[in-house]
């Protein structure tokens, strides 16, 4: 899927241009129009970026930005201020904001601002739109460039890995069989008819992707019948 980005802001016009924008560009867009709404959507869906307008109704965005980083949350977030107010600037960069914009703006530079905003924090990777790129917490799949990464740590893969965990990762949650995984690599590379070898190439990808591999976060084991992908 493509990166995905939550625009939080209470002017329902404004709030659509800068969706179908994003949308124009590939991206996965998510709005909400009150702090709170923002917050909570943040919470859940993990969005690789969040857009924050600092005057919102129920909740401000500083006090929206301030609780997100408390929980941990790491996504990029850049800030929309309504005034040239230096403090709301100041506040919102100690918080942990990663840049701002004062209204009005164009929406040409507001793309620009997300663009640099997402390489600064996923690299090459921020450039696959258009559902060549599937991230999962800090697990990046740069589909078109067969290029993974976790965290700051690029991964080598052999075609092979790849290829499993390129069709688990495009439809988590969905458990494939050793059988289907065999005939789905069958085009791509000559492996052995044993059904056995899967659970091999599927150890070594594990072994390079996961924290534990024998408490596996991201290729899950569905006993008597197979692996998925964790669902997001």
């Amino acid at each position: 899927m493509a990166a995905s980005i939550l625009v939080v802001e209470d002017e329902a016009p404004v709030a659509r241009g800068i969706q179908f924008a994003l949308q124009q560009e590939g991206y996965e867009v998510a709005v909400a129009h009150t702090g709170t709404e923002g917050l909570a959507v943040a919470t859940s869906q993990a969005p690789d970026l969040i857009v924050l307008d600092v005057r919102l109704p129920e909740m401000d965005g500083l006090e929206v930005l301030r609780r997100l980083r408390a929980a941990g949350s790491k996504a990029p977030v850049l800030m929309l201020t309504a005034r040239d107010d230096e403090l709301d600037k100041v506040v919102g960069l100690e918080l942990g904001a990663d840049d701002y914009l004062t209204k009005p703006y164009s929406l040409r530079e507001l793309l620009s601002r997300i663009k640099a905003l997402l390489r600064r924090a996923y690299g090459d990777l921020a450039d696959a739109v258009g559902g060549r790129l599937i991230r999962h917490r800090d697990l990046l799949i740069d589909l078109e460039r067969r290029r993974v990464r976790r965290g700051d740590r690029n991964i080598t893969l052999t075609p092979t890995e790849f290829e499993i965990l390129r069709h688990l990762a495009s439809r988590p949650g969905r458990v494939f069989s050793r059988r289907e995984l065999l005939e789905l690599l069958r085009d791509y590379e000559a492996l052995d008819q044993d059904e056995k070898t899967i659970n091999v190439h599927v150890s070594h990808l594990r072994d390079k992707i996961e924290d534990d591999p024998s408490q596996p976060e991201f290729v899950l084991t569905n006993r008597g019948v197979g692996y998925s992908f964790a669902e997001r």
